[in-house]
């Protein structure tokens, strides 16, 4: 590894990985490397790192998928994000990301996620995810997804 982020269209999903569900489709992966400056004095990634991990998979998928955000326009709104810390993430390393959607809705649609190493992949060290809401930005109300969008989040990622 070359020691930059590194966008995945490939990946082992680790045994017993609880976030394999039929209702969601894997739609990218990306490996993250951890910072020194990630870990708190407790001497592992803190807990707000985590979310930070989380939301670098989201926004790297929401560009790759097109899903631009223009303050004249509409797009993707966070609404809720959550995480399950279930092991600590301990510095040096990279982090792996795998990003799930959900069923679309009319207007929203749920991303899950899955953190492990990318030198222990079959460890679950955090799940989250976080509701994403279409808005139109002028009018800060919730508006309909679009085929294309919708075609995105239903899209896995090759293997």
């Amino acid at each position: 590894m070359n020691g930059k982020d590194e966008d995945r269209s490939a990946a082992r999903q680790p045994e017993g990985e609880r976030s394999a569900n039929p209702d969601r489709v894997l739609v990218f992966e990306i490996d993250i490397p951890m910072r020194w400056g990630d870990m708190d004095a407790m001497g592992h990634v803190n807990n707000t790192v985590y979310f930070r991990y989380l939301e670098e998979a989201r926004i790297r998928w929401f560009d790759s998928a097109g899903f631009r955000t223009d303050p004249r326009s509409e797009g993707p709104v966070i609404v809720n994000a959550h995480c399950s810390f279930i092991r600590e993430l301990r510095y040096p390393g990279t982090v792996r990301c795998r990003l799930y959607a959900g069923s679309a809705g009319r207007s929203s649609f749920e991303t899950y996620a899955v953190l492990s190493r990318t030198d222990d992949p079959d460890t679950v060290y955090a799940e989250g995810g976080a509701k994403v809401v279409w808005v139109d930005y002028r009018t800060r109300r919730s508006t309909p997804l679009s085929e294309a969008t919708r075609s995105a989040i239903a899209t896995p990622i090759l293997r």
